[in-house]
């Protein structure tokens, strides 16, 4: 089941799958910052409302605005217990 990033709740990971049409400014940011097809990340901190988004990817911690989250499509990755 797909979502967008910024659907995840603060320590949750998943998997990114793909970008929203239309958004290309936006995504050349994103991979540029290492968020690319396939890439796992996880949820480190979630602002009051929603804005911004504090993500862990490749040992780097990336702040995303709810607009740039909102455009990443992703999968939740099931924790191993």
């Amino acid at each position: 089941m797909q979502i967008t990033l910024d659907q995840l709740k603060q320590g949750e990971s998943g998997k990114v799958v793909s970008f929203s049409k239309g958004a290309r400014s936006y995504k050349q940011k994103l991979l540029s910052m290492g968020l690319t097809l396939g890439v796992e990340f996880t949820v480190i901190r979630v602002a009051p409302l929603g804005d911004p988004v504090e993500i862990n990817v490749r040992g780097s911690n990336l702040s995303l605005r709810k607009s740039e989250a909102d455009i990443v499509n992703v999968e939740k990755v099931k924790e191993v217990s």
